[in-house]
C-alpha cells in the first residue's frame, strides 16, 4: 500500500483532495487516563482545586479537533459539522475513558480530528489533576471506527462484554454490551448522564416495557433500578437511531435509544 503523504521522491506532501466528491464522513476515537483511586473520587465529587475538570477537558477536546490542521502538518483545514467529547469514570479499573466523535460532509476523513480531540482531552485531564496525582498515565488512544470515503468503513473489533444484570430482573432482562435473546431495545447514556447513572449502555427486552414508546422505556428502566429515575427530568434529551424523539415516540426491536443532557459539545 502506497503512503499518500509521500511524493515520488519520498518527500512529505499534502494530498490534493480537490477531485474527490464530498461525502458524509464520521470518525470515533477513544483513550483513557489512569489515576489513583483518591484522585478519581475527587474528580467524581468535583472537589479538585482547578474546578470543573470534565467540562474544561471537553471544551479543550472540541477546540483541538477544530484546530488539528495547526498541530499535524499535513492535515487539511476542515469545516467540522459536529464534535462530541464524552467521559466515562470507571472506578473499578481506576481510569477515565475518553471518547470523541467528529463528523462533516467533505472530501477527506476526520480520523485525525477525533484522535486529536481524545489526546488533548486526556492531556487536559492530566493538567487539571496533576496537583494531587503525578502518577497518572495516558494510554490506549486509538481509532474505533470511521465511516465514508473511498476506502470504505472501518470498525475496530471489540472484546465481548460479559452480561451484567441490573435491578432485580431475571438474567437477560437488562444486560450490558450484548443484545437480548428476545426482541429488545439498546439504550445509551451520554456525557454527564452516563456519569450520573454509572452506565454507558445496556439492553432491555421490549416485553418489559409497559408501552412501546420512550415513556414506557423510562418507566421500565426506573422500575429496574432507582438510578434511572433521572430520566424523568424534563431537560433530558432523547434520540432514537440518532433522530431526536419525545416521550410518545414509538420504539421497535433493536432500536438504539440515546439519553443525554441538553449540551454534549460541538
Amino acid at each position: 500500500m502506497q503512503l499518500t503523504h509521500l511524493n515520488a521522491h519520498g518527500e512529505a506532501n499534502m494530498v490534493d483532495v480537490g477531485d474527490k466528491r464530498e461525502t458524509r464522513r464520521e470518525a470515533v476515537a477513544s483513550g483513557r487516563i489512569v489515576m489513583q483511586p483518591n484522585t478519581l473520587q475527587l474528580l467524581s465529587d468535583g472537589a479538585l482545586p482547578k474546578g470543573d475538570v470534565l467540562a474544561t477537558a471537553r471544551i479543550a477536546g472540541i477546540q483541538a479537533a477544530k484546530r488539528t490542521h495547526e498541530l499535524i502538518p499535513l492535515c487539511h483545514s476542515l469545516a467540522l459539522s459536529k464534535v462530541a467529547v464524552d467521559f466515562d469514570i470507571d472506578h473499578a479499573n481506576g481510569w477515565v475513558n475518553v471518547s470523541a466523535m467528529c463528523r462533516l460532509n467533505g472530501r477527506t476523513g476526520v480520523e485525525m480530528e477525533a484522535l486529536t480531540a481524545v489526546s488533548v482531552a486526556c492531556l487536559t485531564l492530566y493538567d487539571m489533576c496533576k496537583a494531587v496525582d503525578k502518577e497518572m498515565r495516558i494510554e490506549a488512544v486509538q481509532l474505533d471506527s470511521k465511516r465514508g470515503g473511498l476506502r470504505g468503513d472501518y470498525q475496530r473489533e471489540r472484546e465481548m462484554v460479559t452480561p451484567i444484570v441490573t435491578g432485580e430482573g431475571a438474567v437477560g432482562e437488562v444486560s450490558l454490551g450484548e443484545r437480548c435473546a428476545s426482541p429488545c431495545v439498546r439504550v445509551k447514556f451520554l456525557a454527564e448522564l452516563r456519569e450520573r447513572v454509572g452506565e454507558s449502555d445496556l439492553a432491555i427486552g421490549l416485553d418489559k416495557l409497559p408501552s412501546r414508546d420512550v415513556a414506557g422505556l423510562k418507566a421500565a428502566l426506573s422500575a429496574q433500578d432507582a438510578r434511572f429515575s433521572v430520566l424523568a427530568d424534563q431537560r433530558t434529551l432523547c434520540a432514537i437511531n440518532q433522530v431526536m424523539a419525545n416521550d410518545s415516540a414509538r420504539i421497535t426491536d433493536d432500536d438504539e435509544v440515546a439519553f443525554f443532557p441538553p449540551v454534549t459539545g460541538g
